[in-house]
């Protein structure tokens, strides 16, 4: 049976049918809209004022290269310029080729890149050495956790390197639902109440970030991908089988193919929650170590670092905080290997 037309231009065969309307469209009509629902994402949510310095966040992977692509197509009507910045987190065998597809990004679209380095950032600290540092602690699932909050902090470092005034980031629908439903299952309110929305304002000096493919799914980011021919690094990073977000993932699919629109519903509920005034944590303040917004003494991210140093890793992580007041040795960095095939103990 021959594909019907493309609903939009009635001239080319479709090519696919998408997923969330069933709309039948050829390559380059769909590749249009999706163009034209970030630009509304953007415009409407107001993320991204005209004369903007942009950093984005550039790792390599489908949905940093997809936002890249369709902001560097949108930024004359937008009024924005554009800089990536990609953060080498310091895991052998993998962050090389993610690195080399960033820099041919880069390359290809004349777009300037900055790399920052966890190594230089964190006193020596990279991936691998934090994966060596917890194999023992019985938190082996833990390294997700450190590296999502350190990769936050440098990718603001970086972008307040080139002198950008927002940060962006590429996390699709999917991803969001995920962390809506990771949320749930660990029943922390506070990250539900904060969720909402596109982004942040940039709170206690932060940078403001925004997520413009929040609304997209992850199956149109790869079609995109596709009907574009972009060249992008799809290998998963090796620590990330042993990450909470994989059971997260494989729930939402159950999910989806259960009910389609799960993937928006979970989204867009995480707008709709707010917290009893009673249970509203108290506001923010400065980290008293390197000034960041932090709703303890010390921020996230000098809180795990402070763990480490002490060679207490959990110090950091749940209710392993109420010993962030105790004093212990400091410890060194590993120094940073390439990961060997054995699987990371799990306790």
């Amino acid at each position: 049976m021959p594909a019907p037309q493309c609903a939009s231009c009635h001239q080319a065969r479709a090519a696919l049918r998408r997923p969330r309307s069933g709309q039948a469209l050829c390559g380059a009509c769909f590749c249009a809209a999706f163009e034209a629902e970030v630009l509304h994402t953007v415009v409407a949510g107001r993320l991204l004022p005209p004369g903007a310095v942009v950093a984005v966040g550039a790792s390599g992977g489908k949905d940093s290269t997809v936002l890249a692509h369709v902001l560097r197509e949108l930024a004359p009507r937008l009024g924005i310029s554009l800089h990536l910045v990609a953060v080498d987190e310091g895991i052998g065998g993998y962050r090389d080729a993610a690195l080399a597809a960033v820099r041919r990004q880069a390359a290809r679209w004349e777009l300037p890149l900055t790399v920052v380095a966890y190594a230089d950032l964190f006193g020596g600290w990279t991936m691998d050495a934090v994966a060596r540092s917890t194999a023992g602690s019985g938190r082996s699932r833990a390294c997700c956790t450190f590296c999502g909050v350190l990769r936050r902090r440098a990718l603001e470092e970086g972008a307040r390197l080139v002198g950008a005034t927002h940060v962006v980031t590429g996390h699709n629908a999917d991803d969001m639902a995920e962390t809506v439903l990771m949320n749930f299952l660990r029943g922390d309110a506070g990250r539900l109440a904060r969720g909402g929305g596109l982004g942040s304002p940039g709170e206690g000096g932060a940078l403001p970030r925004c997520r413009p493919l929040q609304l997209a799914s992850q199956k149109e980011v790869v079609l995109y991908a596709h009907f574009r021919r972009l060249d992008y690094f799809s290998e998963e990073c090796v620590y990330a089988p042993e990450a909470f977000r994989g059971h997260a993932r494989d729930l939402l699919k159950m999910l989806e193919a259960a009910r389609p629109s799960a993937v928006l519903d979970l989204v867009h509920s995480a707008e709709r929650l707010a917290l009893a005034p009673a249970a509203r944590p108290p506001p923010p303040g400065a980290c008293s170590r390197c000034g960041a917004l932090a709703s303890r003494a010390l921020c996230q991210a000098c809180a795990l670092l402070d763990g480490l140093n002490r060679g207490r890793p959990r110090l950091a992580i749940g209710k392993g905080r109420r010993g962030l007041d105790e004093e212990g040795p400091p410890r060194e960095p590993q120094p940073s290997r390439p990961p060997t095939s054995q699987p990371v103990p799990d306790f």
